[in-house]
């Protein structure tokens, strides 16, 4: 029982706090209201009722920035700038013209080896690889070098048959198909013409048959060491001609309907030591990366001095031309978020105008809709001016003043000039 009393008695104090705070909040809330200000809006009915005045009709009541009606108020109004004042603001008027867009589309680059200058080294029968002339991978070699020797058994019983025909027709005196057929066969085994005038001068089989390079270029992978069984599947070697390469550039996907086969690009590889250089598209290749959405296109390049190795990162700029259209600099729009105006002046009147936009340049936008040759627009202290409009708009300069009597709110004052805003009372609002 001793408890409960306690909490009672402590209770009741605090209860007493907590009503006197509320009445005192309830009482600071109802003053706000009856002054007209925050946090309390009235509708548009009763505040034109307290100021005596009759409700807002016709377009003016609901007119937005574009002049439409919507029941809301405007966002923006138009102002009057007198020209002294526009010299002291530092505003900036210029026509509206139109220009061919140049857009540049940036791309990453890497550099491949040209497929078609690409050869794998196989041989045509079974064996063992006994010698190897190349040992290491990025080896360059030449056409016609010697790569690898094998020792087959097949190959050596095909010359020995070759060598034994060639016996038998010396001693008859008769030509024999025999012998062609023979020097055919050795041919299609792989064997080289000067093999086989060595072994008919010897009269004895090579053991060994040598492998040759099928053309000039770097050994891009080895797949063998001595003693590796081979057959006519196993690749020997791949060698790749890299006097020539490739240039793989990724297009974004949605640059692709302005590059095409023939545009120009400029390609950028600071690691290989060569300056920037100009190329034109070969080809583009008929579907996208889906990891990156992005479209490969390809640029052959010479490479005489080797420095675009294969693998290496660079970047491709792209400049395309579009057909003229209405821009404006970027600093002339104003994006609010949910759309974008300009200001144009009219004489010294300046109204602010929705625009639709296009491409996105590096310092200019495209206007689609919304601007038409020969206007004039801001391009210099909009910000100024988007400050003064809205300002006005919403009834910050000469408008309703909160604290002043119906009597006063009746009469309407003259709007204000931009150069020299009224003279704010510092009792306004106030109750004595």
């Amino acid at each position: 029982m001793t408890l409960h009393a306690g909490i009672r008695r402590a209770a009741g104090p605090a209860a007493l706090a907590s009503l006197m705070t509320a009445a005192l909040l309830i009482a600071v809330l109802w003053v706000q209201r009856e002054r007209h200000g925050w946090p309390f809006d009235r509708a548009p009915e009763q505040a034109a009722a307290v100021a005596g005045q009759a409700p807002a009709t016709g377009d003016m009541a609901g007119m937005d920035m574009s002049g439409g009606t919507n029941g809301n108020p405007p966002s923006r109004v138009a102002i009057d700038v007198t020209a002294d004042t526009r010299q002291t603001l530092g505003v900036q008027v210029q026509p509206v013209t139109r220009e061919a867009l140049t857009e540049t589309i940036q791309a990453v680059a890497t550099v491949a080896p040209d497929e078609s200058r690409i050869s794998h080294v196989h041989t045509r029968v079974a064996g063992w690889v006994e010698h190897l002339d190349v040992n290491t991978t990025g080896e360059t070699v030449r056409a016609g070098q010697p790569v690898a020797r094998v020792f087959s058994q097949e190959l050596l019983s095909s010359q020995t048959e070759y060598l034994a025909a060639r016996q038998a027709v010396a001693a008859s005196g008769i030509s024999s198909a025999v012998v062609a057929g023979g020097r055919t066969r050795l041919s299609v085994l792989g064997m080289t013409p000067d093999e086989i005038t060595a072994i008919e001068q010897s009269g004895e089989p090579r053991r060994l048959v040598t492998v040759v390079a099928p053309r000039s270029g770097v050994v891009v992978t080895r797949g063998i060491t001595v003693g590796t069984a081979i057959d006519p599947s196993t690749p020997l070697l791949t060698i790749a001609d890299l006097s020539s390469v490739w240039v793989l550039a990724e297009v974004p996907e949605a640059s692709i309907p302005s590059v095409r086969a023939g545009t120009l690009a400029m390609l950028d590889f600071p690691a290989s030591g060569r300056a920037p250089f100009t190329a034109r598209v070969d080809f583009l290749y008929p579907t996208l990366t889906e990891r990156t959405r992005t479209l490969r296109v390809r640029f052959s390049v010479g490479n005489a001095r080797g420095t675009l190795r294969p693998g290496l990162y660079g970047t491709a700029a792209f400049t395309v031309a579009g057909p003229p259209a209405i821009t404006v600099p970027r600093d002339a729009v104003v994006d609010t978020g949910r759309q974008q105006h300009v200001f144009v002046a009219v004489g010294d009147r300046f109204e602010p105008r929705p625009v639709t936009l296009g491409l996105q340049l590096a310092d200019r936008v495209e206007v689609v809709a919304g601007l038409n040759d020969g206007d004039h627009i801001v391009t210099a202290g909009v910000f100024l001016l988007d400050s003064e409009s809205r300002l006005r708009a919403t009834g910050g300069m000469g408008g309703h003043a909160h604290g002043s009597t119906p009597a006063q709110e009746s009469t309407p004052a003259a709007p204000p000039k931009a150069d020299m805003p009224p003279a704010a009372d510092p009792h306004a609002g106030h109750e004595e």
